[in-house]
């Protein structure tokens, strides 16, 4: 199915979720995922022993999975409050995988594990449904891709677009905001007006004034659309990714944004040329 087919099929799924109301909207979700990030033949199954958290499951084996291309709000931890849905995500991670009976199938990634060693996997249903993706329609996470890890950026993106339109979950209300409000590092969805861009050794450099500069690293550049990059100066575009703090790395010089946001694929940039 080709995007443009996709959309117009997302289209009609929102305009039913309208019609039937709050208590179906789940069962319309689960039919988007399904047929948006169908799940590839004779995938190894496991069995989930717990959530962890909206986008971390514990199997039966000892492994712990961190789920590609969804990233949930954070459970608090630590004497930290849980950011917004955290609950909610975690909640229906849950009952996701009851439903699966526990037992789900793994698609591991091209990079199988991350720094903390866990395994990194698309994870379906005993149906076949993409939880990334469920999760991602109904507004309980935000879309994440990290290179090498992208075989499913386009459809993800597609269900994460039924929640943003329908203005679900995390989208009920905007989290979306200003490079200028960036307090504290970690996640987050930001939009401003790029004051620089500028390409050098050490990758491509996109500048929100004196708050933000966005980092596409120099092994990845050849992802992205050079050209196109250079033409957002003076547009408004939205990124996303984790906000890192310079100052606390020693490696702020002055007249530097304290706050560097890495850019791991170009779908992490909300901009009209890709």
């Amino acid at each position: 199915m080709g995007y443009l087919d996709r959309s117009s099929s997302l289209s009609r799924l929102l305009k039913k979720a309208s019609l039937a109301g709050a208590f179906f909207m789940p069962a319309i979700w689960l039919s988007t995922a399904h047929a948006l990030c169908p799940a590839p033949s004779n995938l190894p199954t496991a069995q989930v022993q717990r959530v962890v958290d909206g986008d971390t499951l514990r199997l039966n084996d000892g492994r712990s999975v961190r789920m590609i291309g969804l990233n949930a709000p954070e459970t608090g931890k630590q004497g930290q409050s849980a950011q917004p849905f955290a609950e909610a995500s975690k909640r229906r991670l849950q009952t996701l995988v009851d439903e699966s009976d526990g037992q789900v199938s793994l698609r591991v990634g091209e990079q199988a594990a991350d720094r903390y060693g866990r395994t990194l996997a698309n994870v379906y249903g005993r149906n076949g449904a993409n939880l990334e993706a469920q999760l991602l329609a109904e507004g309980l996470g935000y879309l994440v891709a990290i290179s090498p890890n992208v075989a499913l950026v386009d459809c993800q993106l597609a269900a994460e677009k039924t929640a943003r339109q329908a203005r679900v979950g995390l989208w009920r209300d905007s989290p979306v905001q200003s490079p200028e409000q960036i307090n504290s590092g970690g996640f987050a969805v930001v939009s401003g007006r790029v004051t620089n861009v500028q390409h050098n050794g050490g990758g491509v450099w996109i500048e929100f004034g004196d708050a933000l500069v966005l980092r596409i690293a120099p092994n990845l550049v050849g992802e992205f659309d050079i050209a196109g990059l250079q033409r957002l100066k003076g547009q408004q575009v939205e990124a996303r990714g984790w906000a890192v703090d310079r100052s606390r790395r020693g490696g702020l010089k002055p007249g530097q944004p304290r706050w560097m946001m890495p850019i791991t694929h170009p779908v992490m940039l909300n901009t009209n040329f890709r």
